[in-house]
């Protein structure tokens, strides 16, 4: 008989988890009551990678001249973006559901919750389904965290999924929050010509990433026009007919057309049944061993829900482990997920894109390390792309010589940091970058050169 695993939840955890499960031999059957591809990912990561490109695309247009061109230019048509993103996000669900299908997988529509240690419900449009499972695996995602004082109302008061893109172009956009999701939309907003104010309760944006980054990013950020409030805290909101004030907890007031919160995200793991069949909760989020499993082994948490990196490439990761996990393959020595080895992009421009150890984390703990750091002005690419901003910086092992990590700022630095991505989890050494050949012209040689 094969092994019944039943899956709430379609995002990039849920549905990698399934092509996998299936593919092993087991009925798999799938609950998801939004989007097949999920929602976090098809209504937070999709749309605003696909509005950032289109920013990039209008200030390359508009900055035509200094590649020799003339008497180019462009406008934004919000209708037209509003339906690329639709587009973009509808053949994304459509070939997931597809695959999904063509490995047998029940799909059902609705919310699913745990209504015994081995039973589960799906609430569909057609009355209740109850489905008996050998394996679940929880992978509901996220939801964007709104504070008490925060009246949301879709239009002036955003969320993060009001605003891909919101009905009319911010005049000003006040963004609260300066972690990654926050600088994505000031880069993203200032690039379609908004003006934008930033509120940042620390005295540097990205708080979390390496001073040297966050600089470079401030910088340009400030070249740009964009206002930074450095030590503010967003404190209440007042919306208007025809804007948004911000009042902070130092007396500072900003005023604008539209105000995005950025502020982090909760877990969506209420009203599973999670704590009453014995799933413990930390914080809201599934309490998980190094194999994904909860409290109780055969319930499996990924995705955002886990408490672990909030990224889809490690929530697919994280679903292939546990099929294979669940369906008996790991009865042998096998290698765990290694958060810290987790590659991580922020699509502002210049680009910023780090791996493993960082320089700050290494001091902070005394570790000895190696630090070398290569400018993209010296790159060839660079220059011929004109667009020099940023550097390549290489952490290693000042006695092995292994890369430990990395950071790069700068055009295509989310395509970069593969390379330093595989020898951070291959454990290669800075000779091994340094005696590759890698093509002329490309961004990539600034690798070789800061690994020498």
């Amino acid at each position: 008989m094969a092994k019944r695993f039943v899956i709430i939840g379609g995002g990039p955890a849920g549905n990698t988890a399934a092509t996998y499960a299936a593919r092993f031999g087991a009925e798999v059957t799938m609950i998801e009551k939004d989007l097949v591809g999920g929602a976090a990912h098809l209504r937070d990561c999709i749309p605003s990678k696909a509005m950032i490109a289109t920013g990039g695309a209008l200030g390359t247009i508009n900055d035509a001249q200094r590649m020799g061109l003339t008497d180019v230019s462009a406008t934004l048509d919000f209708d037209a973006l509003r339906y690329r993103i639709d587009t973009i996000g509808k053949r994304l669900e459509r070939s997931t559901t597809t695959l999904l299908e063509s490995q047998g997988v029940t799909l059902l529509k609705g919310s699913g919750r745990m209504v015994g240690p081995h039973q589960v419900v799906a609430e569909t449009a057609n009355g209740p389904v109850e489905i008996d499972a050998d394996v679940v695996l929880i992978a509901t995602g996220s939801r964007p965290r709104i504070p008490e004082w925060a009246h949301v109302d879709g239009e002036r008061m955003l969320t993060t999924r009001d605003a891909y893109p919101p009905a009319t172009l911010p005049e000003h956009l006040i963004v609260i929050g300066s972690g990654v999701t926050g600088v994505e939309f000031v880069h993203m907003f200032k690039s379609f010509g908004s003006e934008v104010t930033l509120i940042v309760s620390r005295q540097q944006v990205l708080p979390l990433k390496d001073p040297e980054v966050a600089a470079a990013l401030e910088a340009d950020f400030l070249a740009r026009g964009v206002h930074l409030l450095k030590g503010a805290k967003a404190l209440s909101g007042t919306v208007s007919s025809d804007g948004v004030t911000i009042e902070c907890t130092d007396g500072r007031v900003v005023r604008g057309s539209h105000a995005l919160l950025a502020i982090g995200s909760l877990p969506n793991t209420d009203n599973l049944g999670l704590i009453e069949v014995g799933v413990e909760l930390v914080d809201g989020y599934v309490k998980i061993n190094h194999n994904c499993q909860s409290s109780l082994q055969h319930v499996y948490a990924a995705g955002d829900v886990s408490g672990k990196l909030p990224l889809s490439s490690v929530a697919s990761l994280q679903g292939r482990k546990i099929a294979e996990h669940a369906m008996g393959l790991h009865v042998g020595p096998h290698r765990h997920i290694d958060y810290e080895k987790a590659a991580s992009a922020i699509f502002t421009e210049p680009e910023i894109a780090d791996v493993g150890l960082a320089e700050a984390d290494a001091f902070a703990m005394g570790r000895k390390i190696r630090v070398t750091k290569v400018p993209f002005s010296a790159n060839a690419k660079a220059l011929i792309e004109d667009d020099s901003r940023g550097f390549v910086k290489i952490i290693s092992d000042p006695a092995t010589g292994v890369v430990l990590g990395g950071s790069i700022v700068g055009r295509h630095a989310a395509e970069l940091i593969a390379v330093l991505a595989l020898a951070v989890s291959a454990g290669l050494r800075v000779t091994d970058l340094h005696e590759s050949l890698f093509v002329h012209p490309s961004m990539s040689e600034a690798l070789t050169d800061a690994a020498e």
